[in-house]
């Protein structure tokens, strides 16, 4: 008993001693947080904050936001770092008790690039590829074992991109076209992806296509991404993500306009500003108005976007985020050309149409749009951990779309048919909640993310009509386009409906540090997915699990990595109902991709180089066998990618690529294309672009060239019939100030004759000219 009092007391008496000390401390010690921006007032993410004297160091938020603790009272000096803005140090008197404010603006020096711009609250270089949305969590490319391009919109504006399909060809190995239904495809890896993804979450263009009005930069992960994003979003070949504008926290307007080849206009407006003296509520809009015609001698393309977005910092922990667009198209659709073995064509150029004929009058159009509304909520827990919450809705509708088919059995006799399609609504429901966390487990270091997500596709109704035969002409005689009036004479019209879908996920990401240079990235998701019975169709469910492991290690801390990954990919499948009665239920079909390689981040970051080598297998395709779906069909790709982009030296920007890709039929049900190459997978693929500002006299005028080449393309499993291979050439000379920018731009510039992967003839040489103003 005695003991135990005596224990009991000795208790006591530590416990009050360490409070007491605990109470010293505070007495004698303060808080001192602040925010940093660049000159102009943008709020600047990953500065090095330190003191010093007390081996403090800290690095600011995505608010600009930094602070340190029980900081001893005295005079200390504060120290900032930032790529390369100029280094500002301030001192500070700690008074005991106190939290104390220290802010920094961070000016330019004579040693930035001119690369180097502000926008969104964040200073940016081309070579630039932080991301939160590529792995869902704060991951620098060096430690990422996965390979992905960034387009940034300083790129875009050097070469005057209003498209994605031009965009999109900065990125080594891809290939895109425009969807004979509306939309954009996008070959990379041997597999086609549409832009499915926004800021991470799921998006549609497959049939009202997007505007890069709104986009801050274009995000490639390569390969199958399942593990992260899902069947819905993700293709074998990999993600399409579109990172948009952000409001920040400074007032500013910029206003563009754009003329130039085929009655190209192109009217846009960026317009940014705080809604209360607090600079707690933000707000955006982004607006485009684009008309053009076609080099074709029927076809146009008008279109406008509105873009607003609004950020609420409800607290320091606690904050919002609301975006929306509502992006409207009237245009005409690409011709979608086929070929029989029989008509002895092996290429476009065989035919005997003008490259610059439309058999199909422009008044075949389509009208449609898409209406997305996004909102999130952050927040943080502590200095380590943070809640986003996630909603997006998103609904894609066609009014109505007139769609052109060209059925070529000779050089010069075509069959015409045209297609309608519409009114369709399809609704998309995204709720996601993602967790982010840092903790230790002894010597070892964890990067932790988990997230559910729940998915709900409304097919609500589809009405169209069937594709009816106009004629059969000769191409070389005097013929008539086809008007719509004559369509609409014999279409039928119906009516169907669309099986809902729904998809439950759950999934989680461990990036392990074992050292400061090495760490594994362990990830697995599991989906649940249900199609809706509609009709007499019965409805199906579906479970499919897709792991994820990466390696990295560095071999120079901060600037060189070796990686390796495996990566899956999947597709769900519905049963199939076979000839005798039977039902197969089918497994989902899974992409498996290997893939090793280095990165490079060298001259203070100014310059990014990644090499990978990858062989992704897919698994349980379906094939038919004696009119009997078997699922045992195999394809693979494999093949190499090569990317350097950056600012080398001052006034000078690089992007360039080189990707090999041997995409092949390994088993199918026609034995006769098996070992044939996959179709919309061109070999060799390289990309080029290079610009320089000057620096001294004429400050602020400069020139760029580029080019893209793309080899031969089977259109055709029995690799028969393919697109030639093509290089492209385009130039630019641009005057860039402060408050203006005047740009000139030729697009293929030898007035090259060539033709997309999808089979269509591409622009002659063609200008633009842009002026930019900003307020």
């Amino acid at each position: 008993m005695n003991k135990l009092l005596s224990n009991l007391l000795l208790s006591t008496i530590l416990t009050t001693l360490s409070l007491l000390s605990f109470s010293v401390q505070a007495q004698n010690t303060a808080s001192i947080s602040g925010t940093i921006k660049s000159a102009d007032g943008q709020l600047l993410e990953g500065v090095t904050v330190s003191i010093t004297v007390l081996k403090l160091v800290t690095f600011t938020n995505s608010r600009g936001e930094y602070r340190f603790k029980q900081v001893p009272v005295g005079r200390h000096i504060i120290s900032t770092k930032y790529l390369s803005l100029q280094s500002q140090d301030k001192e500070v008197t700690v008074v005991a008790g106190q939290n104390i404010q220290v802010d920094f603006v961070m000016l330019q020096t004579l040693k930035q690039l001119e690369s180097v711009s502000i926008s969104s609250g964040k200073v940016k270089t081309l070579a630039d590829k932080k991301s939160d949305y590529i792995a869902r969590m704060p991951l620098k490319n060096l430690e990422n074992p996965q390979v992905y391009t960034v387009i940034s919109k300083e790129l875009l504006r050097e070469q005057i991109s209003i498209d994605i399909v031009n965009a999109i060809q900065n990125t080594p190995g891809a290939v895109a076209y425009n969807y004979p239904a509306g939309g954009v495809g996008i070959a990379f890896r041997g597999f086609v992806s549409s832009v499915n993804a926004r800021n991470g979450m799921e998006t549609a263009a497959t049939r009202s296509s997007i505007d890069l009005s709104n986009v801050e930069r274009i995000e490639v992960l390569k390969g199958p991404s399942g593990t992260l994003f899902g069947s819905a979003v993700s293709s074998f070949g990999g993600v399409v993500n579109l990172v948009t504008k952000k409001p920040f926290d400074t007032a500013s307007v910029e206003v563009s306009y754009t003329a130039g080849s085929y009655n190209l206009n192109r009217l846009t407006a960026d317009v940014n500003t705080p809604l209360n003296k607090d600079k707690t509520v933000l707000f955006r809009v982004n607006l485009a108005s684009n008309r053009e015609a076609s080099f074709l001698s029927y076809g146009f393309n008008n279109t406008y976007t509105i873009a607003p977005s609004l950020i609420y910092k409800s607290s320091d922990k606690l904050t919002f985020h609301f975006d929306a667009e509502f992006f409207n198209t009237k245009n005409t659709r690409r011709t979608y050309n086929t070929y029989t073995v029989a008509s002895g064509l092996k290429t476009p150029a065989d035919l005997g149409l003008d490259y610059t004929t439309s058999m199909f009058h422009d008044d075949n159009n389509a009208k449609t749009s898409a209406s997305k509304y996004f909102a999130q909520a952050e927040y943080q827990f502590s200095d380590t951990w943070k809640s986003t919450t996630l909603f997006s809705f998103v609904s894609e509708d066609v009014d109505y779309s007139y769609q052109s088919y060209a059925n070529w059995s000779s050089p010069t006799r075509v069959t015409r048919q045209v297609g309608m399609w519409g009114p369709i609504s399809n609704n998309y429901i995204n709720l996601q909640e993602n967790i982010n966390g840092k903790f230790s487990t002894g010597s070892i270091k964890h990067n932790f993310l988990g997230g559910l997500n729940y998915r709900y596709y409304d097919g609500s109704r589809r009405a169209g009509g069937n594709v009816v035969t106009l004629d059969t002409i000769d191409v070389t005689t005097n013929f008539a386009p086809i008007r719509r009036k004559a369509v609409d004479a014999i279409m039928p019209l119906y009516t169907t409906a669309i099986a809902d879908q729904q998809t439950v996920s759950a999934y989680a990401s461990d990036v392990v540090n074992f050292t400061d240079r090495l760490s594994a990235m362990l990830s697995l998701r599991v989906d649940r997915f249900e199609r809706k019975k509609v009709g007499n169709t019965a409805g199906f469910k579906q479970t499919s699990l897709s792991p994820k492991l990466g390696l990295v290690y560095q071999l120079i801390k901060d600037k060189v990595s070796l990686f390796g990954n495996y990566m899956n990919g999947f597709q769900n499948l519905a049963p199939v109902t076979q000839p005798d009665g039977s039902v197969l239920v089918l497994d989902p079909v899974y992409a498996i991709q290997y893939e090793g390689g280095v990165k490079a981040e060298l001259l203070d970051k100014k310059l990014s180089i990644t090499a990978s080598y990858y062989n992704i297998d897919i698994d349980n395709a379906t094939r038919t066998e004696a009119n009997f779906t078997v699922q045992d069909g195999k394809q693979r790709s494999k093949g190499i990618d090569f990317e350097v982009i950056g600012n080398p030296v001052r006034g000078l920007s690089i992007v360039a690529g080189y990707a090999y890709n041997d995409n092949r039929i390994i088993k199918s049900s026609n034995a006769a294309i098996e070992g044939n190459k996959a179709t919309t997978s061109p070999e060799n693929v390289a990309n080029f672009w290079a610009a320089y500002t000057l620096q001294n006299q004429l400050k602020g005028l400069g020139f760029g060239f580029g080019a893209n080449y793309s080899d031969k393309n089977f259109f055709t499993a029995d690799n028969t019939f393919y697109m030639p291979s093509y290089t492209v050439y385009s130039a630019t000379v641009f005057y860039d100030q402060s408050k203006w920018r005047l740009g000139v731009k030729l697009n293929n510039l030898t007035n090259k004759k060539y033709w997309d992967i999808g089979g269509n003839s591409q622009a002659p040489t063609s200008v633009m000219a842009n002026l930019s103003f900003r307020f």
